[in-house]
Order: C-alpha cells, then structure tokens, then sequence
C-alpha cells in the first residue's frame, strides 16, 4: 500500500488527483468546524458534550461535527439514506428499474438527480428533528422563527455542500467521494480515542495502572485483529469456474478459454448494518419532533421510543438492550439477503452463461446451473450476514463498558473497506497510466 502511495505521488496526474482530493478534504474538516448561527456555544458544549445517543451514529461519520452543531452536523447521512431508498425503489417499480440497468450514464444521471432531490427532503426533515429534539435545552439564543429558519437552512446547506463535495471527488480525485467523506469523519475520531487509552494507562491523572495497560493492550490487539479479520472477508472471493466450448468460424477457432465467476463473501458490504441502523433507530429521531419531553414520560410511545434508542445507547434497561439486539442481529441478516440477492440474480447469470457458450464444468446448463449459483450465494449470505452481524455488535458490548471509543465493529469494516478502494483505485490509475506511456 505504501508502495502505492509512494508512486502515485511521482506520477503527476495521479498526484493532482491526491493533492485535489486533500484539498477537498481540508474544506470538509474545517466546516466541521463552523457552528450553525443562532446557537449558543456554551450552552450547546454542557448539553451535548457527553452524547452517546441515537445521534452517535451521526456525529461519528461527521467526525464530531455533530457535537458542534457545526454546518456539517448532519453530514452526509440524508444522501445515504436516500441512495437506500431509491436502490429499494428500483427494485419493484419498473420505470426506477429501465433507469438503473437499460439506460446506460444517462438513466443512471436521472437516478443521481432524483436521490438528490430525495437527499434536500431527507435533510429538512432530519434538521426539523434536531430542532424540535434540542428547542428547549438552552443551545439556541432564542426560540424564534427566525432562529429555527437559519438553523434549519444553514443544516440543509452544509449536506448539500458535502454532496457536491462527494461529487468532485468522484470525478477529479481520488476513491468515491461520499465514502471518502464518511471515512475522513471516522478517522477525526482517532485522536479522541488515542487519547482515551492515554488516560486509561496513566489511570485519568492518578498514575500509571497496570490493569489499564492491560486494557488498554487489549483493545489495539483486539482492533488489529478485528482489522485483519476485516480486511481477509473483504479480499477474499468464492470462484465459480467457467468453461466456454471452442466453435470454428471459416478458418479460426474462437472459444475454448477457461475463466471465473468471482463471488465476494461479504457482497452486501456494509450496508445490511446502515439499513439496520436506520430502520431500528428512526422512531427514535422522529418521535422526539412531535413530543419533546418522551425520554422522561411513560406510557406506549415510551416503550417504542427506548427501545428504538437502544440500538445506540447504553441508558437504557438491560431488557430492552437484549430484546433490541436480538432484533438487531436479526434484521442484518435479513437484510443481508434482501440486498445479495436484489444485486445478484443467479437465473440471469445463468442465462449469459448459456448465451455466450459456456458452462461451469460438472454442471449441466440452464436450471441446473442457477440451482447451482443460487446455493452457493445462499451458503455466502448466511457467513456474510453473521460476519456483519458480529461486526455491529461489538460497539453495543463496549457501551456497556466504561470505555467511549468511538472506533468500533462498524467504524473498522466502513474505514477498511474504503481504504481498500482508494488503494484499488491508485493501483488501476498508474497501470492506466503505465498503458498509455507505453501506447505513446
């Protein structure tokens, strides 16, 4: 990887790229640290410096902007969320579906546009929650309209910047710019969590503690080799061999070469966990719009409110804890097949195999060969989704812990995997550029 870098960075074009995407980069972070006009620094540090919450989530991929109230609060959650939604869309109305797969950059142009438009909606109903959720902690100088409209704006602006920034980065830097943006977030987290296990070591000021140390020891093996885990199920692929019969056209044979299917054991990626995430905690961020004051009432709207809560704090009762989990877990896996096999249709591959004149060996074409497909991607899923599902619930075991490390399962799985693109992306941008030195 290094090695990549280092060359990367002697060849120009792939060093304007970089340097192009740093930049981009800088203008994030710094607009993370912008806080949105109308609200009261000092009030805003004492309500929201201890935050754990359901907005956890949020202020990790935001790289604590959300802890600030800074421009980027929100970060670029509302256009994940939306891409979610339109990728559901697409999956069961038919116009969505021509778009996606039949017409080509200019259909999936219109699919951008419209996520787009999805993202603005997202993002104004995402920040009248805020609002209405933190209106009577004292963070805001006053409770005016006018308040309420700046804040509200200045939020939905900050993620319409992050998106264009995403874009840029997308076409004239370096990796995918919306991963790009929420792996940059997750890293600015990693000095608050060095400096935790500082603490920990030296026992918060009272001196050094061997059972830190110990702890402390614990968790950097415990993370490497989380890391390692990670990055072994992301690289590593089931082949699937095909073999396509020679034919003869006048006096040539054409045909006959062996190749592979390769068939990725995590497919789904990360997103069975966001969709999870997202579908569990949101009662808890749109319940909080219409009563303020739920977390200290009781009665039904209580229940699914600390429940839906439990999924990314630990001030909750144990039982809920254990019933959301169990839920948790079950909605990953669900989840993991529902978008496996909406990306993979074993009966199309099939077919495309039969049309170009191949077949997998020992194995007859047609239904006996999607069968075949579809076992194999069944047998997959079910390691992927448990492989996601360990991942999630690490963090929800550290809760529970006297240690706030904001890196967990899902921080690593997320940074890893971008970071594994980015590399990708160099490696394929100097052998581009190796082909047209050669070529010229």
């Amino acid at each position: 990887m290094f090695q990549t870098i280092k060359n990367a960075l002697k060849t120009p074009d792939v060093r304007k790229k970089l340097l192009y995407t740093i930049l981009l980069i800088v203008i994030f972070r710094l607009g993370c640290y912008i806080t949105v006009p109308g609200v009261d620094s000092v009030a805003l540090g004492e309500a929201l410096g201890g935050n754990n919450g359901i907005t956890g989530l949020i202020d990790l991929i935001s790289g604590g902007a959300f802890s600030r109230l800074s421009l980027f609060a929100m970060s670029i959650s509302p256009y994940i969320t939306a891409s979610i939604v339109i990728q559901l869309l697409a999956m069961v109305i038919p116009a969505l579906e021509r778009l996606s797969k039949e017409e080509g950059a200019e259909g999936r142009a219109k699919l951008n546009k419209y996520t787009k438009m999805l993202t603005v909606v997202l993002a104004l109903i995402e920040s009248l929650g805020i609002y209405f959720a933190y209106k009577n902690s004292g963070i805001f100088v006053d409770n005016s309209f006018l308040t309420a409209a700046i804040f509200v704006v200045s939020l939905i602006g900050g993620t319409s910047i992050l998106m264009w920034l995403g874009d840029q980065i997308t076409e004239k830097g370096i990796g995918n710019g919306i991963s790009v943006i929420i792996f940059v977030g997750i890293l600015a987290g990693l000095p608050s969590t060095a400096i935790t296990l500082y603490n920990l070591i030296m026992g918060a000021g009272a001196g050094f503690s061997t059972t830190g140390l110990i702890t402390a020891l614990g968790v950097i093996i415990g993370a490497m080799i989380l890391v390692g885990a990670v990055v072994f199920v992301q690289e590593a692929e089931r082949r699937v061999p095909v073999q396509y019969a020679k034919k003869v056209v006048g006096r040539k044979m054409y045909g006959g070469q062996s190749t592979h299917i390769p068939l990725k054991l995590a497919m789904a990626g990360v997103l069975p966990i966001i969709f999870a995430s997202s579908f569990l905690t949101f009662p808890a961020q749109i319940i909080p719009m219409f009563n303020p004051e739920i977390a200290s009432q009781t009665g039904f709207w209580n229940v699914i409110y600390t429940f839906s809560a439990a999924t990314s704090t630990s001030n909750v009762p144990l039982s809920y804890a254990i019933v959301n989990a169990i839920v948790y877990l079950v909605l990953i896996v669900a989840f993991t097949f529902f978008y496996t096999l909406a990306t993979f249709n074993p009966a199309e591959v099939s077919n495309n195999i039969k049309r170009q004149g191949g077949f997998i060996p020992g194995i007859r074409a047609g239904k006996p060969t999607t069968d075949y497909l579809s076992s194999i991607i069944s047998k997959l899923t079910w390691f992927g989704g448990f492989y996601l599902a360990i991942i999630a619930i690490l963090p929800m075991l550290l809760r529970f812990t006297s240690l706030n490390i904001a890196f967990g399962g899902t921080s690593i799985l997320i940074v890893v995997g971008v970071a594994l693109e980015i590399v990708n992306q160099l490696e394929s941008q100097l052998v581009m550029r190796h082909y047209k030195g050669f070529l010229e």
